[in-house]
């Protein structure tokens, strides 16, 4: 019976290019304990605020996935979150979004399509995704590689899409207490 009214936790995905990945000229990089030739050999510099970001999502009681179109494998986007501490739920990248668009039919969709993947919100950089974001009917929050104040954008996005969820759906999602004091 407690389990009918156990909250599903809403599922954020994030884009690597651009968005958690950023050129050290488009953005700040996390810092880190290992030396930076491990990181070179096993991953790529990462968005200052993302490690901070995760974490609170985390504590919210939020899922963290990630959603590229890049050829990357799970396993080695794995490995390098892990690098920085970071623990993901699950990841999409371009195979594994072919296959299931075209386990639905669709021959020429978008280039993402998280709601295929029971998504809630995508956080990428590119406007292109947020048009089709909004063609294609799934929320997407664009985060510009330069902006400071992203990790208080994404925030206010998920915020938003619970609190939506919780309006429309408030037997299966509740806003969480702590976003109910901010």
């Amino acid at each position: 019976m407690a389990r009918l009214f156990r909250r599903p936790r809403v599922r954020i995905s994030f884009d690597i290019d651009d968005t958690l990945a950023c050129l050290p000229e488009h953005s700040p990089t996390e810092h880190s304990k290992l030396p930076d030739c491990v990181h070179r050999w096993l991953g790529e510099p990462l968005r200052r605020g993302t490690r901070e970001l995760m974490r609170d999502l985390r504590r919210q009681g939020y899922s963290i996935w990630i959603y590229t179109s890049s050829g990357r494998s799970p396993a080695y986007i794995r490995r390098w979150l892990l690098l920085y501490g970071i623990r993901v739920d699950g990841v999409v990248n371009s195979d594994r979004h072919q296959q299931v668009l075209a386990a639905k039919g669709v021959e020429k969709g978008p280039s993402k399509l998280p709601s295929a993947f029971d998504i809630d919100l995508h956080v990428d950089d590119s406007e292109g995704v947020g048009i089709e974001g909004d063609d294609h009917g799934f929320r997407v929050v664009v985060v510009c590689p330069k902006d400071g104040d992203w990790t208080h954008k994404v925030m206010a996005a998920a915020a938003a899409v619970q609190a939506q969820l919780a309006w429309q759906q408030p037997l299966r999602h509740r806003v969480p207490a702590q976003a109910l004091l901010s």
